[in-house]
């Protein structure tokens, strides 16, 4: 038909490696992070930062907000880095939402 409509271009994720489940050996060696995402009774979304000490499964963070920024992210990470130590290792999943330049960079300082 001839229509001016511009096709979107789908945005490709880098590739991973995949690396098998390690079974952690005490605290602060594993944690797993992901979000949760719900809906208020007046429609806004709500997304839930959890971070998860894969030992024992204990939840070490559970942070509520409408959007996670990667410095926000970041800053969850620092505070809970200070009250129980830092991790060997840190488990995401291959999300869009770990991506962001200033988690990446943050990563790869070790959280120090």
């Amino acid at each position: 038909m001839g229509l001016g409509l511009r096709r979107k271009i789908k945005k490709r994720l880098p590739s991973r490696k995949k690396q098998s489940l390690v079974v952690p050996n005490g605290l602060n060696h594993t944690w797993s992070m992901d979000f949760m995402s719900d809906a208020l009774s007046y429609g806004r979304r709500i997304r839930i930062l959890n971070i998860i000490d894969d030992y024992n499964s204990e939840a070490l963070v559970l942070e509520p907000a409408h959007s996670f920024p990667g410095d926000h992210v970041v800053r969850v990470l620092k505070e809970l880095v200070f009250l129980r130590g830092k991790p060997k290792q840190i488990r995401v999943d291959d999300g869009p939402e770990f991506l962001s330049k200033i988690f990446v960079n943050r990563c790869i300082d070790k959280l120090e």
